[in-house]
């Protein structure tokens, strides 16, 4: 029980130094801001929720992977994520495909997310609609990203260009949003049962 409660501290606090680090140098800093506002964002109401609401240990972990991904991104910009390169070079690819990997986070995680609040919340049961709701609530979440690169181009300029990732492909938007579809999908499929368990372990009270 102790070891389960302190989880998330202790992502909490690797997250923290993860987001230190990023800080040290980034390559712009204008893009920096923008890539880990979601993280910013998000501790606070993990911690100021964690008591009333707290989150399945599976949950916690999706979301710590997820700003990670994030932070890294912020601090190299995704087109220049050393790991990225390394594959780009490896696989002949045309592009730094970190951004993809991104986009499929940004799919897989808000999915769980939707799905945890809607069986916590909702009096949704397992099932065809949970599964297409929380689908949709991560397609949402990654059209409005979409839509924050598309306002950040017209007020930035060419200063957003590092956020936006696109690297010349005409086809990055449509790429992002099927990624995140991909990534609900996939977590869902493969995820459910184990979610399920760790949802059984926790009490709740619908409202």
């Amino acid at each position: 029980m102790r070891s389960r409660a302190s989880t998330p501290a202790l992502l909490l606090l690797l997250v923290l130094i993860a987001l230190g680090l990023s800080a040290i140098r980034p390559h712009d800093w204008t893009t920096w801001w923008l890539e880990v506002a979601p993280v910013v964002a998000a501790l606070p109401i993990l911690v100021l929720t964690h008591q009333r609401f707290p989150l399945t240990p599976l949950l916690y972990w999706l979301i710590f992977a997820h700003a990670l991904i994030l932070v890294v991104g912020g601090h190299y910009t995704y087109a220049r994520v050393p790991l990225g390169l390394w594959a780009q070079e490896l696989f002949d690819f045309s592009r730094n495909h970190y951004d993809r990997l991104g986009h499929v986070a940004q799919g897989f995680v808000p999915a769980m997310i939707a799905r945890e609040v809607l069986v916590r919340k909702s009096p949704l049961s397992r099932g065809g609609w949970l599964f297409f709701l929380s689908t949709c609530v991560a397609l949402a979440v990654s059209a409005l990203y979409e839509l924050v690169e598309w306002w950040a181009a017209l007020v930035g300029g060419e200063a957003a260009h590092e956020f936006l990732g696109a690297q010349g492909d005409i086809w990055d938007t449509h790429w992002d949003m099927a990624l995140a579809l991909a990534g609900a999908l996939v977590a869902q499929v493969l995820l459910a049962r184990i979610h399920d368990k760790q949802l059984a372990g926790l009490r709740w009270t619908f409202r």
